[in-house]
């Protein structure tokens, strides 16, 4: 007995169904009805309130004159109810009176909702639409700074027996509030990091987008773990309201520890150590260490902001990398500052930085070079859908580096380069990824062999021209060697030009097949031999981006290669 006490517990004891109506009616009806009872009880009440329940789910979609039968099968252990509706004809509206007093009336963005309320004189009468109109003149009110705003009438008369009914909607808005004082701990932040990172000032009309920016702005610095803004509508003083920003600050420090895999770089560990608020003024630093056989290194940056920390900050950094070049192994040591000014979708920048590198040439001498590079970069990026795997996107960079004789550099030179890349779906599941690189480095005075590798140009690898090794591609020397033989050593180009084209397909929203070819060269002037790979490979969509697994071949080479290459991260 147990047992059939257990089985049968939570079991329903009514079935019911509805017939005559469906669509939104139908919807409307299951909802007010509900699931049907589990106890004897509870069935009874079921049966006893279902005409009133179906009757007051089709009154709220204006139709006031339908014609309910209920039939009840009491077979135990589950009755059936069935319901049948003749709808009827609906209620429709006869005169619509919506009326927006105070100074709210010359208010543009509550005016203009007038425009469109989401129902007409002639309409079957819904009242879900004219709730939804109401809340939202409410919500925009309060979002517009019309705290105490109010429904002085708000009614809908209904004719039931004429078939009209009649909408009256008045909204008083009462005074429009402005922006009060700013409260907040200012042992936590600077005031004038505060001001600029604020969207008002006292004063300002209130406008709830503006608080909700503002939050955001603080939140984005990092400096804290969690900001709230919120009015004080309490304190009000001569229409105007105080704004409470309470912060908490964020960890003092954070270390994260990483690892991954390259073909190009090979294995990879990183341990990233961040003070993301070192004063009241915003500084911070960010101190990263990774190594891995093909280019370990390390770099500090403290960054300190001018105006406004996500806009305007200068950084200081130090940097010490290893890494090979072609068949030259380059040792370089780095310092510098750089001013970084965002602009709407730009990103502008200016720097100095002191470069300090060291590299066996193809001869086996070790060369040390020094080089004072003042440059400046402008970038921007844009995209729909979601950044590790957007659906369309456009980003570009542009940077120009120089150096002096004169103002401390081995040699005098300038280096230019571009990089840009766009993506987009042309149709549902399919994607196409270009990019372009392009680069030049001109020498006004001095030997080839004094500008460093890093500053050379090299082609090959997942991110460059795949189905050749990474950095394997650039101007090669030949050497004579002791037994007489030559041999040609891959030194790196004045000169770079790559471009590539990808198609990929989706099988689902986390796999993608893809078809490629790239093509180009590092090379010096007048001296371009196209190289081109084209290959094939499977992605998977992580929350990090995709995980690339892909085949190329050299298909220009007399005697091609395939070349596995597998990376991680997305186009952005």
């Amino acid at each position: 007995m147990l047992l059939l006490v257990s089985a049968t517990a939570g079991a329903a004891t009514l079935e019911y169904s509805v017939k005559g109506i469906k669509g939104e009616r139908l919807r409307n009806v299951e909802a007010y009805l509900g699931a049907p009872p589990e106890t004897d009880q509870d069935r009874l009440n079921f049966v006893d309130s279902a005409r009133s329940k179906v009757r007051k789910a089709l009154e709220a979609l204006g139709y006031y004159r339908p014609d309910i039968t209920l039939v009840v099968h009491r077979t135990e252990p589950v009755w059936t109810l069935d319901i049948t509706v003749k709808r009827g004809e609906p209620v429709r509206i006869r005169e619509i009176e919506i009326e927006i007093l105070g100074p709210a009336a010359n208010d543009e963005k509550m005016t203009a909702l007038l425009a469109d309320p989401g129902f007409v004189a002639g309409d079957p009468l819904h009242h879900g639409r004219f709730e939804d109109f109401r809340k939202k003149l409410q919500s925009t009110g309060q979002q517009r700074g019309y705290l105490n705003g109010t429904f002085s009438l708000s009614k809908i008369e209904v004719q039931a027996d004429a078939g009209t009914a009649d909408v009256f909607l008045h909204y008083t808005s009462g005074p429009r509030f402005r922006f009060g004082e700013i409260l907040y701990d200012r042992a936590l932040i600077e005031p004038a990091l505060i001001d600029t990172l604020a969207t008002f000032q006292p004063g300002d009309y209130y406008e709830q987008s503006s608080l909700r920016k503002f939050q955001s702005n603080l939140q984005k610095t990092n400096y804290f773990s969690s900001v709230i803004v919120q009015p004080l509508r309490a304190r009000a003083q001569g229409g105007e309201v105080p704004i409470e920003v309470i912060l908490q600050a964020a960890k003092r420090h954070s270390v994260e520890v990483g690892v991954g895999y390259s073909t190009d770089t090979e294995e990879r560990v990183s341990m990233t150590w961040r003070t993301p608020k070192i004063n009241r003024f915003g500084h911070s630093q960010v101190t990263r260490i990774e190594y891995s056989p093909v280019n370990p290194s390390g770099r500090f940056t403290y960054t300190i902001p001018v105006t406004n920390p996500l806009t305007d900050v200068v950084q200081l950094w130090a940097g010490l990398e290893e890494n090979e070049y072609g068949d030259l192994d380059s040792r370089q040591v780095e310092t510098g500052v750089r001013r970084e000014i965002r602009r709407d979708a730009w990103v502008y920048s200016y720097s100095l930085r002191s470069l300090d590198e060291s590299w066996d040439d193809v001869y086996n001498d070790r060369l040390t070079r020094d080089y004072i590079l003042l440059g400046g970069s402008v970038s921007s990026r844009s995209y729909s859908g979601v950044l590790v795997d957007p659906e369309r996107g456009f980003s570009q960079l542009y940077t120009l580096e120089g150096g002096s004789r004169d103002a401390g550099s081995d040699i005098d030179l300038l280096r230019l380069t571009a990089e840009l890349r766009y993506v987009f779906s042309p149709w549902p599941r399919h994607r196409v990824v270009t990019r372009s690189e392009l680069g030049a480095v001109e020498i006004a005075s001095g030997d080839r062999k004094d500008v460093a590798p890093s500053l050379r140009f090299f082609a090959g690898g997942s991110q460059s021209i795949r189905g050749y090794a990474y950095q394997s591609l650039g101007h090669e020397d030949k050497v004579v060697q002791p037994d007489g033989s030559t041999k040609n050593f891959v030194v790196g180009g004045d000169r770079l030009a790559i471009a590539s084209l990808e198609y990929q397909y989706y099988f689902t929203d986390k796999w993608r097949g893809a078809l490629f070819v790239d093509g180009g060269d590092a090379f010096d002037e007048q001296d371009f031999d196209a190289k081109v790979g084209a290959g094939f490979g499977v992605h998977y969509i992580t929350p990090v981006g995709a995980v690339r697994v892909e085949l190329a071949n050299s298909v220009s080479e007399d005697d091609p290669d395939w070349y596995f290459h597998l990376v991680i991260g997305a186009e952005f």
